[in-house]
Order: C-alpha cells, then structure tokens, then sequence
C-alpha cells in the first residue's frame, strides 16, 4: 500500500540505488517491484550482487518525485516479509563526489625528450615568442579553446544568494556542457565576493590564460554593470549566459512558433513577467529582432514612465531604460488585464505568477513562454486549455528553453575565429541557426525547439557565429593561429 501522496512525478535528479537483501525464494524479487510501484516509484536497473542459499542481494535504482518520497518507497520495500534494506545511495550526490571534471594531459610524458619539450629547456623559446607577439598565445597556449566560468553565487538557478562555494557544483557542471557540446574546455572560477569592483577587477587579472568569459549565476542589477565595464576592458568575449543565453533560446523558440501559427514579429503584443537580467535580455533581443509592443511586469507591476519609483528616481537605471522604450501605453493593473489582447506571455519570475484563467484573455492561438523552474509561471497543464503553444525550462515537457542551446555552439564559433566581444548580431544569428535546425515540414506546436541533445545545434551555432563575425569584420584569426588540433577541436568552423 502506499504510504502517503506522491508529490512529483518521479525523476532522475531524485533517484536512489537501494541495497535489498532478499530471501532466496520464488516470486520475492516480483514483490520488491510490486511495493516500488505501489509507492510511486519508478524502477530503473536491477543489479545482482550476490546470491548464496539463503539470499540474494541486489541494488535496484528507483527514481523517486522528491526527497520525502523516498522514506514511502523505503518503507513500502521493508514491509515486504523476508526483504530488508541494507542501504541506499543518492545518485545524485555520488555523481558529484570528488567533483565533475578533471584536467588531462594532451601528450604523453615518457622520455627526457618529451620532458624538455613540454617543459624546461624547450618551452622557455615558446615563452620568448609570446612575450615578442602576445597574439600567439592564442596558437600555443590552451587559451584559443579555454572559457572561465565566472560566478559570485549569488543567482544561482533558484537558490539564490547561496555563495561561490555552493556555487561550484552549477559552474562544474556548465564546464561539463562546454566540453560535451561543443568541445570548448571551462573552468569554473567562483569569486568569494559581492563587490562589482573587486569582480571586475578579479576577471581582468585572471583573463590572460583564457579566450572568454562566462558570466554566470551574478544577480541584477550588478550583472549588467559588471558585464558592461568588461565588455570594455577585455579583448575577448564576455557573456553573461543568464541574459543572453536565454534571450538567443527564447528568439530562437519565437521565430518557430510564429511559422507555426501564422504570425509575424512585428505584429505581435507581448508581455514579459520578470525584469531580472533574463527579462531584460529577452526584451532586448525581441526587440531588435522586431518586435514593438512589449509590457514588462515586475513585483510592482507594469513598468512605464508614470509609476511612481520611475516619477521619484528610485529606480535603477536598467529598469529606467526599460520604462523608458517599452510600455508606451502605459499600461498597468493585475496579470488577467495585462494579458487582454496579448499574442505571446513570457515569464522569467517565478513560480505560479500567473493564474490560468488569466491566460483566456489573450489573443487567439497564444504562445506562453513559462520558464521559471523548477515549478513555471503556469503549470503546463493548467496553461493547456488556453493556449496553442507553450514552452518551459523544464526538460519533461515539450519544447524546452533551455541554454545550452546556445552557449556551447557561441563561444566554439567566438573562440575559432578569436571575435574580442559576442556582438548583438552574432546573437541573433546564433537565435536563427537554432530555429532552423528543425526542417519547417517538421515544425508543430510541441517541437519549436530542438532537443538539447541535438548535435546539430552546437556546430550549426558555431559555424553562424564565426561567419556572422567574418562579415561584421570581427574576426580576428590569421593562418597562424589555425587550429590543427583535431583531438580537442572536433566541432566548429576551423579559423583562418
């Protein structure tokens, strides 16, 4: 029977390896499974580990909805005669035991020959031509495939301000998305302080062995102010991927959904919920791209040039711009009245803003961009009888807007052609080669986004950055600095 409600649909982020001891009789593994599913859970490998006269022992992995879910499943499995539970190991947490990543040596150290190549006496004439033209550590340093991952941790996913040690399981694991999709080597840097100044300066002494700068997981408004002033003192790229990786991915997502629903960018009303770095990225991108008629709501409402922290100047200066080119009505009042008439709803808040009912006040066929996770705006399935299209943050529902879309193939496609900064049209040519890995004969309501494992998407990304920088006259590489190094550059568009 089971025990209590199953909160969550079971996941892999909740899974459990359970020790079983079982008595060595007929039928016993067929009750263990029968009191899993009984309790919700949902079985995935069963592994024998040993056996002898009396029983058996093995480890079954069960996928749970929460962490509270596991004391029912536990309890249902002990309640079975002749089963105990010798122990039970969070998944999750073993896969982050000593870390994600580690560093590996490109080539062999055997003989005193290797030795004085790699190291002294030979690399003392690869410093000497560096130090004579500073370009070529780009062609004999790590740093033409090498990106740090820069946080302070204090936006991280939805825990917020928990710190740059906490911050380092994120960072390690955005380093293992770089390497796995697009072959870029990341290393996460977690900054152990709160000051715009004392980043900014950090980033700048450390920039040297890199070819680009992440910006990870630095809440608004200071995000803003310290990606701009290293925009300005670096000569490579810097991103901050909470802006603008997911504006590129909402784009991208935008441009399929209006194929399929007969719509045009410039036509369209739209209302943004969450004025965070990711509410302003996307408002910027869309707007670029032709869209007009933006509403942006924050924890005060509407945002527009007569409310009163705007009238008083206590506003911050990014929302001032923002009230300053959206909003041109003026219009204000709860979510249902800031919805009448609207084509598209993005949210980039937080969990449950938005009631469902709300959403029948859009224009016909709406499109609703619920991104807060783990729990949107508005649950998919409460959304579903208003809207034609919707799309999440979440991985278990169609069309997910999701970063690593964008970041792996945009900095690959950045570093191979050593662009100094990731401009506003290589963002928007990377939003297009996202949208048009998907065939239009393909295109329906729940795939207007590709999948994230996709292994289109990277190079197709890469390869639209790189040339969007050709024609911007950007582009930096020359034949010295080519990439022969097929072993680690296997995706992109060689340089030169």
């Amino acid at each position: 029977m089971r025990n209590g409600p199953v909160q969550q649909t079971p996941s892999a982020q909740y899974s459990l390896t359970i020790r079983v001891q079982i008595e060595h009789k007929p039928g016993m593994l067929g009750r263990v499974a029968s009191a899993i599913g009984e309790a919700g859970g949902t079985i995935g490998a069963v592994d024998l580990i040993s056996v002898d006269e009396a029983h058996t022992l093995r480890d079954i992995t069960v996928a749970a909805g929460d962490q509270d879910h596991w004391d029912a499943i536990v309890a249902s499995i002990e309640a079975c005669d002749g089963v105990h539970v010798v122990d039970t190991t969070d998944r999750t947490f073993l896969l982050h035991v000593g870390g994600k990543i580690e560093q590996r040596n490109k080539h062999p150290l055997r003989t005193r020959d290797d030795l004085s190549m790699a190291y002294t006496p030979g690399v003392a004439r690869v410093c000497a031509a560096i130090a004579e033209d500073r370009a070529k550590a780009f062609q004999y340093t790590i740093k033409r495939n090498t990106v740090a991952v820069v946080s302070d941790g204090t936006a991280v996913l939805g825990l917020g301000d928990i710190g740059p040690h906490a911050a380092m399981p994120v960072m390690e694991g955005k380093a293992m998305l770089f390497k796995e999709f697009a072959g870029v080597d990341a290393f996460p840097v977690c900054l152990d302080t709160q000051d715009p100044d004392e980043i900014v300066r950090a980033v700048e002494v450390i920039a040297p062995a890199f070819g680009g700068i992440n910006l990870e997981d630095v809440s608004a408004p200071r995000c803003f102010e310290i990606e701009e002033r290293l925009k300005v003192s670096l000569d490579v790229p810097v991103f901050h991927d909470d802006q603008h990786g997911t504006a590129i991915v909402v784009l991208a997502a935008l441009l399929n959904a209006c194929k399929v629903t007969g719509r045009e960018l410039a036509s369209l009303r739209v209302v943004v919920f969450g004025l965070g770095a990711a509410g302003v990225a996307v408002t910027r991108i869309l707007m670029s791209a032709g869209v007009t008629d933006v509403v942006g709501v924050d924890s005060r409402g509407a945002l527009h040039v007569d409310r009163p922290d705007y009238l008083d100047g206590s506003i911050n200066p990014i929302k001032r711009w923002y009230a300053e080119i959206t909003n041109p009505q003026r219009r204000d009042g709860a979510p249902a009245d800031l919805l009448e008439g609207a084509d598209l709803l993005i949210g980039v808040s937080g969990a449950r803003v938005v009631p469902a009912e709300a959403l029948a006040r859009m224009n016909d066929d709406p499109m609703v961009f619920a991104m807060a996770n783990p729990t949107p705006e508005v649950s998919p399935e409460e959304a579903a009888p208003y809207v034609r299209i919707m799309a999440t943050g979440r991985s278990d529902y169609p069309n997910q807007i999701n970063n690593v879309l964008a970041f792996p193939g945009i900095f690959r496609g950045a570093l191979d052609v050593r662009a100094p900064s990731i401009t506003e049209e290589m963002k928007a040519a990377a939003a297009r080669a996202i949208a048009e890995v998907i065939p239009e004969s393909e295109l329906a309501e729940d795939y207007i986004v590709p999948s994230v494992f996709n292994r289109d998407v990277a190079p197709a990304v890469a390869a639209a950055v790189a040339e969007t920088a050709r024609a911007q006259d950007v582009a930096q590489a020359g034949d010295e600095v080519g990439f022969a190094d097929t072993e680690t550059h296997q995706i992109g568009t060689p340089a030169g």
